[in-house]
């Protein structure tokens, strides 16, 4: 057997799904809980809260091409990609923890000191994701194996998610005795040495196959012309911006509509794990899915299954606890094969843009990518706080029905939107399945 037709080995699979164990203990943290951190435990407005995470993710975004140029250029005895996960491992565990950590500032120190410590996690969040995302990419040219390996690294994230969401309350309500603040704190030291242990296997542990020519000279515009030339690439960056804003709006809503929509803040965490559970097995079958169907098809299918599940959420009373959690676990369900073709996809448009242009630049492709992660959860996460602020939300006390109504729209009428626009998006897609086996044997054929 070939070796562009080897099988992964499944230690090697785990491996690298650690990896995403590692950045969901953080990245869920900040898209589900960050923005109820910031206004119910830390003390910011809502307003300042939205501004500050819309301007910060934007900022961060934009990075994202710079780190994927430069990872593309990185040479050394472990590969391009595979040194950024040894190297930002510890700073990113400790910048995880400031980020969490409270100090007792006046209203304008504290949105400061959000702002500082936020982006520095963001730019060694930045340095960290973008290779490993990028690694899809280069540990298998096989794109059945890259959806394999998609399948397990979400499967790491569905676990990092788990114990993020299913943990979060209760080492809060643990560490901290009924003082949130140090709840967070120390909840965050947990989860930051786990991800730090993590990171340093998946270092240690994977291999990159696909190793092209180095690229000896920078020409950024040429890179993000040939970018911007790849329609793969561009429809799957609309494709991500809309799931991520509809994932930011639903999950960064979720606190404030059981604590104050359903009065029933205590049944977050489980909603959190029975969702979270509905997306892993999503993404468990989305290789039997795309089996059956079309990569297409599967994903058109699931925006559809998202979108008319939040519309019916919409309908769903203050009483409807149950319709919920049904609702919730079907939503996040379908969006397990989005996330997971997504990434193998990427990989595809890295092969498209090489076949076009004649040079690979997988670091920019899967950072261009990661950018619309980035931008859609500052959409997302700025949305919640315009919205609350909008429609009179106030921390701790008895909210207005205007104020209700915006928290139940930010659950169901705006994400709903975010997927029809998803749905549009990807009906340009130019790769058909078959269009890949073709790419795929070309560039073998050029690569010898």
């Amino acid at each position: 057997m070939s070796a562009s037709n080897s099988q992964i080995p499944t230690k090697e699979c785990i491996a690298y799904a650690l990896g995403d164990t590692a950045t969901n203990l953080v990245w869920r943290t900040l898209m589900t809980f960050l923005g109820f951190f910031y206004t119910d435990v830390y003390g910011i407005s809502p307003a300042a809260m939205g501004t500050l995470l819309l301007v910060s993710r934007i900022l961060d975004g934009l990075s994202d091409v710079g780190m994927g140029v430069i990872a593309d250029r990185t040479q050394t005895r472990w590969g391009k990609f595979r040194p950024w996960i040894l190297w930002t491992a510890v700073p990113f565990g400790i910048l995880t923890v400031l980020t969490f950590t409270t100090p007792n500032l006046g209203e304008t120190g504290k949105i400061v000191y959000a702002f500082l410590t936020y982006n520095a996690l963001m730019i060694v969040f930045t340095a960290s994701n973008v290779p490993y995302s990028a690694m899809t990419g280069v540990i298998s040219p096989n794109p059945a194996e890259r959806t394999r390996l998609s399948s397990f690294r979400f499967g790491g994230a569905f676990v990092g998610a788990l114990l993020t969401l299913g943990l979060n309350q209760p080492l809060v309500n643990l560490f901290g005795q009924g003082d949130d603040t140090v709840g967070y704190k120390w909840t965050m030291v947990v989860f930051a040495v786990v991800a730090v242990v993590f990171f340093l296997i998946t270092f240690a542990m994977t291999n990159e196959r696909v190793k092209p020519a180095p690229v000896e000279k920078i020409n950024l515009w040429k890179d993000l012309g040939d970018l911007f030339r790849n329609r793969a690439w561009f429809v799957l960056f609309l494709v991500g911006l809309s799931l991520i804003t509809v994932n930011t709006l639903r999950q960064g809503s979720t606190m404030y509509y059981f604590a104050y929509f359903l009065d029933s803040k205590g049944l977050a965490g489980m909603y959190f794990v029975i969702t979270t559970i509905g997306a892993f097995i999503g993404a468990v079958l989305t290789a039997k899915l795309v089996a059956l169907f079309s990569r297409k098809a599967v994903i058109l299918g699931a925006f559809a299954v998202m979108a008319f599940g939040s519309l019916a959420m919409y309908s769903v009373s203050r009483e409807g606890v149950v319709p919920v959690f049904v609702l919730g676990f079907i939503i996040e369900a379908a969006s397990g094969p989005i996330v997971t073709l997504f990434f193998a996809m990427l990989a595809d448009a890295s092969d498209f843009s090489e076949l076009k242009m004649g040079r690979r630049a997988t670091g920019l492709v899967y950072s261009a990518g990661t950018v619309s992660f980035k931008f859609g959860s500052g959409i997302g996460g700025s949305l919640v706080g315009f919205v609350l602020a909008g429609t009179g939300y106030v921390a701790d006390v008895p909210q207005t029905p205007e104020a209700l109504n915006g928290i139940k729209v930010l659950m169901s009428l705006l994400p709903a939107a975010g997927c029809f626009v998803g749905m549009a998006a990807f009906m340009l897609y130019p790769i058909s399945d078959a269009k890949l086996e073709e790419i795929r044997a070309e560039l073998e054929q050029r690569r010898g």
